[in-house]
């Protein structure tokens, strides 16, 4: 699995687009970019990014409504670059769900600080005592959401991106039964056909590579005509 984060970048002024995405190549990011809204929403529908940079001012859509679209089925991180200073207009999209604002003109450093503290608040867990965990460990499976690797008995197993946020869901909800709506809904988008059968050809595919025997799962559970659950954390 590549460990690059996905970030995406909607913005219609390819000036800041191209200073954005040079920003980003030098800390190894993947990035994709949109320059309206209806091409930003069909990337997040289909191509799962990690975090979304959004231009408020955007020719087709004003970003509130993406921001508004994405929270009804996902916790997306989405950081705001808007040249709208207005206090008003930063409290309302914070409102509807937006993670950060940054006003232009910024810096690099500034993004990229902003990016790293979305990106750390998105990936943590909660242990049984309440504090925060950025790591989950059941026999010799571990997810290290931090760095977005997983390994078996301390080899690393190589999940493609869907795979992977996959496999994140279900573990961020251990011992939870997630629903085969749910996860297609998490995972591909509230516009995903629903016929299931590309989760299940998905799950099939990590349980190849991540059980013993597939057939007798220690890790991931099917619920039968429900979904599927996770084994619970060892301490």
């Amino acid at each position: 699995m590549s460990n690059k984060v996905h970030i995406l970048i909607i913005e219609d002024e390819k000036s800041i687009c191209n200073f954005i995405k040079a920003a980003l190549q030098v800390q190894d990011y993947r990035i994709s970019i949109a320059h309206t809204a209806s091409e930003g929403l069909s990337i997040i529908t289909s191509r799962c990014p990690d975090l979304v940079l959004l231009d408020l001012g955007l020719p087709d859509m004003d970003g509130s409504e993406i921001i508004r679209k994405v929270r009804e089925w996902s916790s997306l991180p989405v950081i705001v670059i808007s040249a709208r200073t207005q206090e008003r207009e930063k409290v309302q999209v914070l409102d509807l769900g937006a993670d950060d604002y940054i006003t232009k003109p910024f810096g690099s450093s500034e993004l990229l600080a902003r990016i790293r503290t979305a990106l750390r608040h998105n990936n943590q867990l909660v242990t049984p005592n309440g504090g925060p965990s950025s790591c989950y460990k059941v026999g010799d499976l571990c997810i290290d959401f931090a760095r977005r690797i997983v390994t078996l008995a301390g080899e690393e197993i190589h999940l493609t991106a869907v795979e992977y946020k996959l496999v994140s869901l279900l573990a961020k909800n251990a011992g939870r039964v997630v629903t085969h709506d749910a996860i297609m809904t998490q995972v591909w988008g509230p516009y995903v056909e629903e016929d299931n059968r590309i989760l299940r050809v998905n799950m099939a595919n990590i349980r190849r590579k991540i059980e013993k025997n597939p057939a007798e799962p220690q890790y991931i559970f099917t619920e039968i005509g429900i979904g599927y659950r996770m084994a619970e954390e060892t301490n």
